[in-house]
């Protein structure tokens, strides 16, 4: 197994279910509410690490109770944490509503003191980063911090994974850093110009995405699963139903946390698509995000249903 890096925020997960979202103005009653840990770099390397990765997280935390937080999920998980915390601002804290029927997720983000995170500080890990086999960042942390990581990290000779998300306009050249770019459908639409309804649509827009220097497409469908998309092939990788679905909020970090982990054991490609698409499927079967991770043990047994 080698090594897994991976650069971006943890926020507290303020995850509130209700039968639908308040209108602006109005106040409605909510059916449940809890309190856990997440963000998207955060989830995506306790899904590493539970899948069976080595996997490190680069961050900044506050000095609090979501901190608290933070260190117990990564130490129970198995991530090595490569921070810095700060008593001059906060930890994150996400506010996110889910549709009871659905399942179906709105998120409000707000990275706190990670929302410093700079080329400098960066700069300062070169030698971790550089060590990588996999490298993985989103958008949470700010752009020009994910920038220079991402060269650093081809530099060293890793293999590159941007998760476009949120959805941000991403800077010229930062996608040609990338040997793999994960986007959702709608993340694909809004770097690509392109809408994403249908496995053709969701083809022509990985060819833009080729087109902008990146070395291989994976756009996650959801209920649909993956495609996988480079010069060579293009398969599309169904998904892997665990079981009912219960809450989908860390669908795509289990995705990519399960992919960037079977990529560093040595998986090609497609097996790596293959792998994260089990990962997906059994974490939206729980609720909350990080607490939903899998174990390997539980993945390998999905695929071994086929």
């Amino acid at each position: 197994m080698g090594k897994i890096v991976i650069l971006g925020v943890f926020v507290a997960d303020t995850a509130y279910r209700a039968d639908r979202p308040p209108r602006m103005g109005e106040t409605i009653l909510g059916n449940s509410f809890a309190l856990g840990p997440g963000g998207k770099g955060s989830n995506q390397a306790v899904a590493a690490a539970r899948a069976g990765g080595d996997t490190h997280f680069i961050t900044k935390l506050g000095q609090d109770t979501f901190a608290d937080m933070a260190l117990d999920i990564w130490a129970s998980s198995g991530v090595v944490p490569e921070i810095t915390q700060h008593d001059d601002s906060y930890t994150g804290a996400a506010y996110i509503f889910v549709e009871e029927a659905s399942g179906d997720n709105a998120i409000i983000v707000c990275p706190g003191v990670a929302r410093t995170i700079s080329p400098d500080y960066i700069d300062g890990r070169a030698a971790l980063i550089g060590g990588a086999t996999v490298f993985m960042t989103q958008l949470e942390q700010p752009m020009e911090a994910a920038v220079r990581a991402l060269q650093i990290a081809r530099d060293g000779g890793a293999r590159t994974i941007l998760n476009p998300a949120p959805a941000d306009t991403l800077p010229e050249g930062m996608l040609a850093l990338c040997d793999y770019v994960t986007p959702n459908e709608s993340e694909t639409e809004g770097i690509t110009g392109l809408p994403v309804t249908d496995l053709d649509e969701a083809r022509e827009a990985a060819e833009l995405l080729l087109a902008k220097g990146v070395g291989a497409a994976i756009i996650t469908l959801g209920e649909n699963g993956a495609l996988y998309h480079d010069a060579t092939q293009s398969v599309h990788v169904p998904a892997m139903a665990a079981g009912p679905v219960v809450e989908t909020t860390g669908a795509g970090d289990a995705f990519n946390g399960g992919f960037a982990t079977a990529l560093a054991a040595g998986r090609d490609p497609i097996e790596a698509v293959r792998f994260g698409c089990a990962t997906a499927g059994i974490s939206v079967t729980r609720p909350g995000t990080a607490p939903s991770m899998p174990t390997l043990q539980e993945i390998e047994a999905l695929l071994a249903e086929g």
